[in-house]
C-alpha cells in the first residue's frame, strides 16, 4: 500500500489500540474473529492497517490490536458503524478496553524532512525497542530497593519510563542516533542504509544486554 507524504498524510494518522483478556481455550476463535473484523474494517476509507500482539507471559496479560485510519472522520465511520457493532456483539469478547491515539508513538519520533514518507511500523518498533530496553532496565534497578509488589512496581515503571521515553530517551538518544534510518537520505543507498540500521540497533541492544548481564549477575543482584 502507498503511503502519502507525511504532510498529507502522517500529521493525521490516527491509531486506536484494544486490550482483550482471552481465555486460552478461546485464542483460535479469537483469532478467527479478529480476522473478521480486520476484514470489515479493510472495506471502509481511510483504513492503513492492523496489528495483533500476543500476550508476553510475565509482563502482559492481555492481547493488543493496533489498526490506523488515515483521519478521525474515517476512523469515526468506522467506530460507529453497523458492522462494527455487529462484530462487537460477540459476547465471548466483550471484555475489552479502547483508547485511541494521534501518532503510534506520539511524539516521539523525528521524521526529519516534513516531505518524506514517514517510517514503517517495522522501522518505529524497533526503534522503540533500541530505546525501551535500557530504559525499562535502569528504572527496574532504580526501584528495586523500594521493594514494591511487582502489581505496583509495574504501574510505578510504566509511568516513569513513558515520561522518560518523550523527555529523555527518544529526543537525545533514539532519535539522533537513527535518524539516518527512520528517514534516510532521498539519495542514500538501499538496501544498505535500511541493513546498516537494524545492525546498528542489534549491535547497540546487544552491548546494553552485555552490560546489565554484568551488572545483576557479577556485581549486584536484584533484591
Amino acid at each position: 500500500m502507498r503511503r502519502r507524504s507525511r504532510g498529507s498524510e502522517g500529521r493525521s494518522l490516527v491509531t486506536v489500540v484494544v486490550s482483550h483478556r482471552v481465555d486460552a481455550e478461546q485464542v483460535a476463535e479469537f483469532l478467527a474473529w479478529q480476522e473478521e473484523i480486520r476484514a470489515a474494517e479493510a472495506t471502509f476509507a481511510g483504513f492503513r492497517g492492523s496489528e495483533i500482539f500476543r500476550p508476553v507471559e510475565g509482563v502482559q496479560d492481555e492481547w493488543t490490536i493496533s489498526y490506523k485510519f488515515d483521519d478521525a472522520e474515517h476512523l469515526d465511520a468506522w467506530l460507529t458503524s453497523d458492522e462494527r457493532q455487529r462484530l462487537l456483539s460477540d459476547e465471548r469478547f466483550a471484555d475489552f478496553s479502547l483508547r485511541r491515539i494521534d501518532h503510534s508513538f506520539g511524539t516521539w519520533f523525528d521524521y526529519g524532512d516534513a516531505d518524506a514518507p514517514p517510517p514503517s511500523d517495522f522501522k518505529t518498533s524497533i526503534a522503540v525497542w533500541m530505546g525501551l530496553y535500557p530504559t525499562v532496565v535502569i528504572l527496574t534497578l532504580l526501584t528495586a530497593p523500594l521493594g514494591m509488589p511487582l502489581w505496583l512496581g509495574m504501574l510505578v515503571g510504566n509511568l516513569l519510563s513513558s515520561f522518560v521515553m518523550s523527555y529523555v530517551v527518544m529526543p537525545f538518544y533514539g532519535n539522533p542516533i537513527l535518524r539516518f534510518w527512520m528517514s534516510p537520505a532521498k539519495n542514500a543507498r538501499q538496501p544498505l542504509t535500511n541493513v546498516a540500521g537494524f545492525a546498528l540497533v542489534l549491535a547497540i541492544n546487544a552491548v546494553w544486554a552485555i552490560l546489565f548481564y554484568l551488572i545483576t549477575t557479577k556485581f549486584w543482584t536484584l533484591p
